[in-house]
């Protein structure tokens, strides 16, 4: 879809900070983050919602990847989870780690996720 943004966070039209990506998903953090390491998990092919996405299964084994690395990541059991899709009309779901901290500091943030995954 041409005017969706996660599309052209896809595309690498629009920058943003890859946590994960694999010839299917696509993890990034999320740019109004709730906590530090707030993560976005989109499929790579346009979709409206989580529940078209074929291969359901794979696409929650990513999540979990994800939410496990921030659990190591940032030293927290809790990590939150929402399956969203009302601001982007593109499948997504969020997880991020129950902390307080500096969730601005993109760079340290993703460096924490991708060193424990």
């Amino acid at each position: 879809m041409n005017d969706c943004i996660f599309c052209k966070i896809v595309a690498g039209n629009i920058p943003s900070y890859k946590v994960y990506e694999d010839e299917n998903f696509l993890a990034f953090l999320d740019i109004n983050p709730k906590s530090p390491g707030h993560t976005q998990i989109i499929p790579k092919k346009h979709l409206r919602w989580v529940w078209d996405v074929q291969n359901a299964g794979e696409y929650f084994e990513v999540a979990k990847k994800i939410a496990l690395a921030q659990k190591k990541a940032f030293g927290v059991d809790m990590v939150r989870s929402q399956i969203y899709g009302e601001e982007v009309e593109h499948a997504h779901i969020w997880v991020w780690p129950e902390i307080e901290g500096n969730s601005k500091d993109f760079e340290a943030n993703l460096k924490k996720i991708t060193s424990a995954l």
